[in-house]
């Protein structure tokens, strides 16, 4: 339930909503007790209905087209302005005349619009289509979107449309039509006079941050929340709900998932060139923390809240105004509040800068690496093991490796990126055994690296998606 957006008949595959169902009243208890989420259940779909305490790009990658590539903006317009065209009186529809009823819409929009004859519009409505069908919300009764992507004149399609799917798929927090923010779909601020009820909360998000993320600082909370996490209880629940194991450091917390059931990206693991050079890269960086002649560089780490007034402002640059139902319309700051000591509320991630800094009130410090060590790493690697080690996308694209291999363990925050170089956060210590054995000659002749973890046999839990998350194996 927490790896799959919508489960349905035959999504993610057949016999697994019957399976959820036979459990559906203990799931919807110990997901609402433990996580404050709403399990929603009927005899034909289940949706998990998450709270979302902040934003993060991750949450897009639900959205992809059968090729693996996700979704661009016009694609995601797109979806939204196809279901809007849905009516409920239609239990059918043709391609032909769905394109015709948002075409109006779509032209509406400065910058998207829609032309037939741009084979990029076409393609991108053939995308959106097949990711409705997935999910049950259209059916191919007849016809082809190929045959009328080829040629819209004489190719045309016949779907069935399951308005009940539809309306599980687009559950926003709050009316659209009153958002003057993107914060607004995010979890409200919590208010209450009780002690406990303010305890509960703050557990509630530790636990959903824990769950949704690889792994957890306590530098990067707030304090109620940090408390929390730092206590017996809500790490343990989490353990015995998902079955994974708990592990605890001084500046964080995780769930290992030495199964791979939970997690989109295992890491370290035996996948793409992208995987194993970025175990590759956490070897070198250890290599240079741990050498007695080298001196790196102490910077603190930047607060989250600045990521999140980043992320909204880029958001809310593309909100359109017009029509906006101002005087019911939730939004949110972007300005720096500090965390009232005294406070009695859980404080709006949108709102609070506030870390866990040490007894000194200073924000933790650790490595930096620049980018010219970084480059001179992938450099070596490259020397080292040949280049046709890294596959043939990577083997003449040395930079572009590094760029993602550094991204992806941005995404497991083993390392943040920022100017000039990336921070060494304080997970990537638990890699620092990684080893390379020499590389592997397949059937097929391409040369590939193979990685173990030498002390570390568990998985870093990737982000488990679900508010608009996905299968296991997207991120």
């Amino acid at each position: 339930m927490l790896t799959t957006d919508v489960i349905t008949a035959t999504r993610p595959r057949p016999g697994m909503l019957e399976a959820v169902l036979r459990w559906a009243d203990q799931l919807s208890k110990d997901l609402r007790d433990h996580l404050g989420y709403t399990l929603i259940a009927t005899t034909r779909q289940v949706r998990l209905i998450r709270r979302l305490d902040g934003l993060d790009p991750t949450q897009t990658t639900i959205f992809t087209a059968k090729s693996g590539r996700p979704f661009d903006r016009r694609r995601l317009a797109y979806l939204c302005l196809i279901l809007a065209s849905f009516q409920r009186s239609r239990v059918e529809v043709s391609l032909a005349d769905l394109v015709r009823a948002f075409t109006p819409s779509a032209n509406a929009i400065d910058g998207l619009g829609f032309n037939p004859t741009v084979s990029a519009h076409k393609a991108a409505v053939v995308d959106v289509l097949d990711w409705l069908a997935d999910r049950g919300a259209l059916r191919l009764s007849d016809g082809s979107a190929d045959a009328w992507s080829a040629d819209t004149e004489r190719g045309d399609a016949l779907y069935d449309i399951d308005h009940d799917i539809c309306a599980a798929l687009f559950r926003p927090a709050r009316p659209v039509q009153h958002l003057t923010s993107a914060a607004g779909l995010l979890d409200a601020t919590y208010v209450s006079a009780k002690r406990g009820a303010q305890r509960e909360a703050a557990a509630q998000r530790g636990a959903r941050a824990l769950l949704e993320h690889p792994v957890v600082y306590y530098a990067q909370l707030e304090p109620e929340v940090a408390e929390a996490l730092r206590q017996t209880g809500v790490a343990e629940n989490l353990a015995r709900l998902t079955g994974l194991a708990v592990e605890r450091r001084a500046e964080g917390v995780l769930l290992a998932d030495a199964g791979g059931r939970f997690t989109d990206r295992p890491f370290p693991g035996r996948g793409g060139a992208v995987n194993r050079a970025a175990g590759l890269l956490l070897a070198k960086i250890a290599d240079v923390l741990e050498d007695p002649d080298e001196t790196p560089l102490l910077l603190p780490v930047p607060a989250e809240s600045a990521d999140q007034r980043d992320l909204l402002e880029k958001i809310d640059a593309a909100l359109p105004l017009a029509g906006v139902v101002t005087e019911l319309a939730w939004s949110a700051p972007l300005e720096e509040d500090a965390y009232p000591e005294q406070a009695d509320t859980v404080a709006h991630p949108a709102h609070s800068a506030a870390t866990n800094s040490d007894a000194s009130g200073r924000p933790p410090l650790v490595p930096f690496i620049a980018d010219s060590g970084l480059r001179a790493m992938i450099n070596d690697l490259y020397d080292e093991l040949g280049p046709a080690s890294f596959t043939v996308t990577w083997q003449h694209d040395p930079r572009g490796l590094l760029n993602a291999a550094v991204a992806f363990l941005a995404d497991l925050r083993l390392l943040r990126r920022v100017e000039a170089g990336v921070l060494v956060l304080p997970a990537a210590a638990r890699y620092r055994n990684i080893k390379a054995a020499l590389p592997v000659r397949h059937a097929e002749g391409q040369l590939a690296l193979d990685l173990f973890g030498g002390d570390i046999s568990e998985d870093v839990s990737g982000d488990i998606s679900g508010d608009i998350g996905g299968e296991s194996d997207d991120h």
